[in-house]
Protein backbone atom coordinates (compact mmCIF):
# COMPACT_ATOMS: atom_id res chain seq x y z
CA UNK A 1 0.00 0.00 0.00
CA UNK A 2 1.44 3.13 -1.05
CA UNK A 3 1.12 6.85 0.69
CA UNK A 4 -1.41 7.76 -2.28
CA UNK A 5 -3.73 4.47 -0.52
CA UNK A 6 -3.71 6.22 2.43
CA UNK A 7 -4.18 9.60 1.55
CA UNK A 8 -7.54 8.14 0.08
CA UNK A 9 -8.93 7.24 3.17
CA UNK A 10 -8.46 10.27 5.10
CA UNK A 11 -9.23 13.97 4.35
CA UNK A 12 -5.33 14.88 5.47
CA UNK A 13 -2.30 12.54 6.01
CA UNK A 14 0.76 13.66 7.62
CA UNK A 15 4.33 11.81 7.75
CA UNK A 16 6.00 13.26 10.45
CA UNK A 17 9.46 12.50 12.23
CA UNK A 18 10.27 14.51 15.82
CA UNK A 19 13.77 14.17 17.56
CA UNK A 20 13.76 14.94 21.66
CA UNK A 21 16.58 16.15 23.12
CA UNK A 22 17.82 15.87 26.58
CA UNK A 23 19.24 19.03 26.62
CA UNK A 24 17.97 22.70 25.53
CA UNK A 25 18.92 23.95 22.17
CA UNK A 26 20.74 26.81 20.85
CA UNK A 27 19.01 29.99 20.98
CA UNK A 28 21.27 31.87 19.30
CA UNK A 29 20.25 34.02 16.26
CA UNK A 30 22.86 32.87 13.84
CA UNK A 31 22.56 29.14 14.80
CA UNK A 32 18.53 29.30 14.08
CA UNK A 33 18.85 31.40 11.08
CA UNK A 34 21.65 29.38 9.15
CA UNK A 35 20.00 26.10 10.00
CA UNK A 36 16.77 27.14 8.39
CA UNK A 37 18.48 28.68 5.43
CA UNK A 38 20.19 25.58 5.11
CA UNK A 39 16.78 23.61 5.20
CA UNK A 40 15.75 26.23 2.30
CA UNK A 41 18.82 25.94 0.32
CA UNK A 42 17.32 22.15 -0.45
CA UNK A 43 14.00 23.28 -0.25
CA UNK A 44 13.46 26.96 -1.87
CA UNK A 45 9.42 26.70 -1.40
CA UNK A 46 10.13 26.73 2.49
CA UNK A 47 10.24 30.60 2.42
CA UNK A 48 7.71 30.94 5.19
CA UNK A 49 9.75 31.86 8.84
CA UNK A 50 7.75 32.80 12.15
CA UNK A 51 7.99 32.33 15.74
CA UNK A 52 5.43 31.36 18.17
CA UNK A 53 5.02 32.96 21.63
CA UNK A 54 6.79 29.88 23.36
CA UNK A 55 9.87 30.58 21.22
CA UNK A 56 8.98 27.76 18.83
CA UNK A 57 10.80 28.66 15.56
CA UNK A 58 8.40 27.33 12.23
CA UNK A 59 9.78 27.15 8.49
CA UNK A 60 7.28 25.98 6.21
CA UNK A 61 5.68 26.12 2.57
CA UNK A 62 2.86 27.73 2.10
CA UNK A 63 -0.07 25.97 3.26
CA UNK A 64 -2.88 26.47 0.99
CA UNK A 65 -2.20 23.92 -1.62
CA UNK A 66 -3.16 21.54 0.53
CA UNK A 67 0.35 19.62 0.30
CA UNK A 68 3.22 21.81 2.32
CA UNK A 69 6.54 20.95 4.41
CA UNK A 70 7.47 22.33 7.57
CA UNK A 71 10.48 22.26 10.25
CA UNK A 72 10.18 23.99 13.85
CA UNK A 73 12.62 24.26 16.98
CA UNK A 74 11.81 24.18 20.15
CA UNK A 75 13.68 24.04 23.57
CA UNK A 76 14.20 20.31 23.09
CA UNK A 77 12.83 19.25 20.25
CA UNK A 78 13.35 19.11 16.79
CA UNK A 79 10.01 18.28 14.38
CA UNK A 80 9.57 17.50 10.37
CA UNK A 81 6.83 17.42 9.04
CA UNK A 82 5.14 16.87 5.46
CA UNK A 83 1.33 17.18 4.44
CA UNK A 84 -0.54 15.05 1.74
CA UNK A 85 3.00 13.90 0.85
CA UNK A 86 3.09 12.83 -2.95
CA UNK A 87 5.53 9.40 -1.86
CA UNK A 88 7.40 8.29 0.80
CA UNK A 89 10.84 9.64 -0.61
CA UNK A 90 9.55 13.23 -1.26
CA UNK A 91 8.68 13.03 2.69
CA UNK A 92 11.58 11.28 3.71
CA UNK A 93 14.35 13.19 2.02
CA UNK A 94 13.23 16.00 4.01
CA UNK A 95 13.37 14.08 7.47
CA UNK A 96 16.65 13.02 6.40
CA UNK A 97 18.60 16.30 5.75
CA UNK A 98 17.01 17.37 9.31
CA UNK A 99 18.76 14.35 10.64
CA UNK A 100 22.12 15.36 8.82
CA UNK A 101 22.27 18.65 9.94
CA UNK A 102 21.58 18.70 13.49
CA UNK A 103 24.76 17.40 14.86
CA UNK A 104 26.93 20.08 13.23
CA UNK A 105 24.10 23.39 13.14
CA UNK A 106 22.41 22.24 16.52
CA UNK A 107 25.17 20.60 18.40
CA UNK A 108 23.33 17.67 18.60
CA UNK A 109 25.32 14.38 19.36
CA UNK A 110 23.90 10.69 19.45
CA UNK A 111 24.67 11.02 23.59
CA UNK A 112 21.96 14.29 23.78
CA UNK A 113 18.82 12.08 21.88
CA UNK A 114 16.50 11.15 24.32
CA UNK A 115 14.10 9.32 21.44
CA UNK A 116 13.36 9.62 18.01
CA UNK A 117 9.60 9.42 16.25
CA UNK A 118 8.21 8.78 13.24
CA UNK A 119 4.81 9.77 12.84
CA UNK A 120 2.10 8.59 10.60
CA UNK A 121 -1.42 10.42 11.00
CA UNK A 122 -4.50 10.80 9.56
CA UNK A 123 -7.45 13.34 9.83
CA UNK A 124 -11.15 12.50 9.35
CA UNK A 125 -13.64 15.44 8.77
CA UNK A 126 -16.85 15.18 10.47
CA UNK A 127 -18.86 18.07 11.64
CA UNK A 128 -21.26 16.15 13.90
CA UNK A 129 -20.10 14.35 17.21
CA UNK A 130 -16.59 13.16 16.94
CA UNK A 131 -16.93 11.19 20.34
CA UNK A 132 -20.19 9.08 18.97
CA UNK A 133 -18.25 8.17 15.56
CA UNK A 134 -15.00 6.96 17.36
CA UNK A 135 -17.48 5.06 20.18
CA UNK A 136 -19.55 3.40 17.18
CA UNK A 137 -16.75 2.66 14.89
CA UNK A 138 -13.66 1.48 17.00
CA UNK A 139 -15.57 0.38 21.10
CA UNK A 140 -18.92 -1.18 19.95
CA UNK A 141 -17.41 -4.47 20.24
CA UNK A 142 -15.78 -3.24 23.11
CA UNK A 143 -16.57 -4.06 27.13
CA UNK A 144 -17.10 -0.35 26.93
CA UNK A 145 -20.49 -0.63 25.35
CA UNK A 146 -21.89 -2.06 27.75
CA UNK A 147 -21.76 2.04 29.48
CA UNK A 148 -23.12 3.55 26.81
CA UNK A 149 -26.30 1.14 26.87
CA UNK A 150 -27.34 3.33 30.35
CA UNK A 151 -30.50 4.99 30.45
CA UNK A 152 -29.65 8.27 28.37
CA UNK A 153 -26.01 7.73 27.68
CA UNK A 154 -23.87 8.77 25.06
CA UNK A 155 -20.37 9.38 24.50
CA UNK A 156 -18.73 12.71 25.14
CA UNK A 157 -15.29 11.88 25.43
CA UNK A 158 -13.44 9.16 23.55
CA UNK A 159 -10.36 9.71 22.77
CA UNK A 160 -8.57 6.48 22.89
CA UNK A 161 -4.68 6.04 23.01
CA UNK A 162 -2.36 3.12 23.77
CA UNK A 163 1.54 2.48 24.36
CA UNK A 164 2.93 -0.74 23.68
CA UNK A 165 6.14 -1.89 23.38
CA UNK A 166 7.90 -3.25 20.24
CA UNK A 167 10.85 -4.56 21.23
CA UNK A 168 11.76 -7.31 24.03
CA UNK A 169 13.84 -4.31 25.61
CA UNK A 170 11.09 -1.79 25.45
CA UNK A 171 13.45 0.79 23.56
CA UNK A 172 10.72 0.69 20.93
CA UNK A 173 7.73 1.73 21.63
CA UNK A 174 4.37 2.51 19.35
CA UNK A 175 1.68 4.52 20.18
CA UNK A 176 -1.37 4.58 18.86
CA UNK A 177 -4.24 7.53 19.29
CA UNK A 178 -7.60 8.31 18.67
CA UNK A 179 -8.40 11.96 19.42
CA UNK A 180 -11.84 14.13 19.15
CA UNK A 181 -12.18 16.80 18.88
CA UNK A 182 -15.27 17.41 20.06
CA UNK A 183 -15.54 19.77 24.04
CA UNK A 184 -16.96 17.86 26.29
CA UNK A 185 -17.29 20.92 28.17
CA UNK A 186 -19.61 22.92 25.99
CA UNK A 187 -23.35 21.01 25.76
CA UNK A 188 -25.71 22.98 23.68
CA UNK A 189 -23.39 25.30 21.97
CA UNK A 190 -21.45 25.17 18.78
CA UNK A 191 -19.62 21.98 18.24
CA UNK A 192 -15.62 22.80 18.04
CA UNK A 193 -15.44 19.58 15.47
CA UNK A 194 -16.76 22.06 12.82
CA UNK A 195 -14.04 23.70 11.88
CA UNK A 196 -11.88 20.86 12.80
CA UNK A 197 -11.34 16.64 12.16
CA UNK A 198 -11.11 13.42 13.94
CA UNK A 199 -7.62 12.46 14.37
CA UNK A 200 -5.73 9.06 13.87
CA UNK A 201 -2.03 8.88 14.32
CA UNK A 202 0.47 5.93 14.70
CA UNK A 203 3.60 6.85 16.37
CA UNK A 204 7.34 4.83 16.54
CA UNK A 205 9.11 5.75 19.12
CA UNK A 206 13.28 4.43 19.94
CA UNK A 207 14.96 5.08 22.81
CA UNK A 208 18.79 4.90 21.99
CA UNK A 209 20.44 1.69 23.82
CA UNK A 210 22.92 2.20 26.24
CA UNK A 211 25.15 -0.52 25.69
CA UNK A 212 25.74 1.11 21.88
CA UNK A 213 26.32 4.59 19.86
CA UNK A 214 22.41 5.50 18.54
CA UNK A 215 22.69 6.49 14.97
CA UNK A 216 19.83 8.43 13.73
CA UNK A 217 20.16 8.40 10.74
CA UNK A 218 19.72 4.10 10.73
CA UNK A 219 16.92 4.42 13.13
CA UNK A 220 14.72 6.68 10.92
CA UNK A 221 14.90 4.53 8.28
CA UNK A 222 13.94 0.97 10.43
CA UNK A 223 11.01 3.53 12.10
CA UNK A 224 9.61 4.19 9.22
CA UNK A 225 9.46 0.18 7.51
CA UNK A 226 7.96 -0.90 10.80
CA UNK A 227 5.60 2.18 10.70
CA UNK A 228 4.07 1.46 7.12
CA UNK A 229 4.24 -2.40 8.16
CA UNK A 230 1.82 -1.44 11.06
CA UNK A 231 -0.41 1.19 9.06
CA UNK A 232 -0.99 -1.74 6.89
CA UNK A 233 -1.49 -4.69 8.62
CA UNK A 234 -3.49 -2.93 11.60
CA UNK A 235 -4.16 0.51 11.38
CA UNK A 236 -5.88 0.88 8.10
CA UNK A 237 -8.13 -2.47 8.88
CA UNK A 238 -8.63 -1.90 12.16
CA UNK A 239 -9.09 1.75 12.85
CA UNK A 240 -8.92 3.94 9.58
CA UNK A 241 -11.49 2.21 7.26
CA UNK A 242 -13.93 1.46 10.48
CA UNK A 243 -13.87 5.39 10.77
CA UNK A 244 -14.46 6.09 7.51
CA UNK A 245 -16.94 3.61 6.63
CA UNK A 246 -18.83 4.97 10.13
CA UNK A 247 -18.87 8.82 8.89
CA UNK A 248 -20.12 7.72 5.90
CA UNK A 249 -22.88 6.22 7.03
CA UNK A 250 -23.55 9.23 9.21
CA UNK A 251 -23.34 11.65 6.51
CA UNK A 252 -26.30 9.80 5.02
CA UNK A 253 -28.58 9.40 8.04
Amino acid sequence: MTLSSFSSLCDDFYLDMCVNTELDLPTERDTILSFFERIRKQFPSMGCFYRRSNNEYCLEEDRSHGEYRWVSLETDRISSGVVNPSDLEMACSQHRLVLELIPYMLSVSNLDIDSLDVTFAMDFEYSGSHDEVIAEALLSQSAFKCLLDLPGARPVGFSPAVVMALSDDDHTQGRICVESKTSVFEPGRKSQSEDEAISLSLTVRQYPKTTEKFDPSDSFGTQCQLAQELMVEKIIPNFAQPLTETIAQKRLT
